[in-house]
């Protein structure tokens, strides 16, 4: 059986800034870049580089550095990028009207295919392209769709119930932009967008008269 390494979360998150970063790097039609270089400008240090990417293989050759083109596919395939991926959303309101409207999703892989809310207002209503549905029509939706990613824009006191409806049509991950934790257990992959909570923490470092850059569990 081959072994697998417990991937630490910071390594997570920091893959996808690489990608960022490798994908300017294809823009500007660079076909190798080093370790330094990319530690450089995301403030990391050569050697972290090295080893986050280590948990994955070996890419890079001393004195040459990684292909650009080789590691951006690599990344792609290892963060689950090298296909489309298919979202819910529920919740028609500021939030799930900012997020339809953008642009970067499907370059990045994502569609967000089923929209749905419980207000009769917006029932019926086209978002750039999407037909909002009631929020009765949401198992069924996500099970024919078979939609496994789904997006909670919703008040709080109604994200907990919202999530378990989610879990029980078959999705495995959420994102959450509810101001509330979901408790699901290890039932799903859970990543929070908690806009409030930024505030404070970018409140309290400029009340310090700090700066850098905030980033949890770095």
């Amino acid at each position: 059986m081959e072994f697998k390494p417990k991937i630490p979360r910071p390594t997570v998150k920091r893959l996808s800034l690489y990608l960022r970063e490798l994908g300017a790097h294809l823009d500007a039609e660079r076909s190798t870049v080093s370790s330094k270089q990319l530690g450089t400008v995301l403030g990391l240090t050569d050697a972290q580089v090295r080893k986050d990417l280590a948990y994955f293989g070996q890419f890079g050759r001393a004195g040459v550095g990684y292909s650009v083109p080789i590691l951006h596919a690599h990344l792609l395939k290892i963060l689950g990028l090298d296909r489309s991926w298919s979202a819910a959303l529920v919740g028609a309101g500021n939030i799930g009207r900012a997020l339809l409207s953008y642009p970067s999703f499907e370059k990045e892989h994502f569609r967000i295919s089923a929209v749905f809310d419980h207000d009769p207002r917006c029932i019926g209503e086209e978002i750039e392209g999407r037909i909002v549905h009631s929020i009765d029509d949401l198992e069924q939706i996500v099970r024919e769709g078979e939609i496994r990613l789904g997006v909670v824009a919703v008040p709080a006191e109604s994200a907990q119930e919202v999530a378990e409806r989610l879990i029980e049509a078959g999705v495995t991950g959420i994102l959450n932009f509810a101001p509330r934790r979901l408790d699901v257990g290890n039932a799903v992959s859970v990543a929070s967008v908690d806009f409030t909570l930024a505030l404070e923490q970018l409140a309290f470092e400029v009340s310090l008269g700090l700066t850098g850059t905030i980033d949890e569990d770095v």
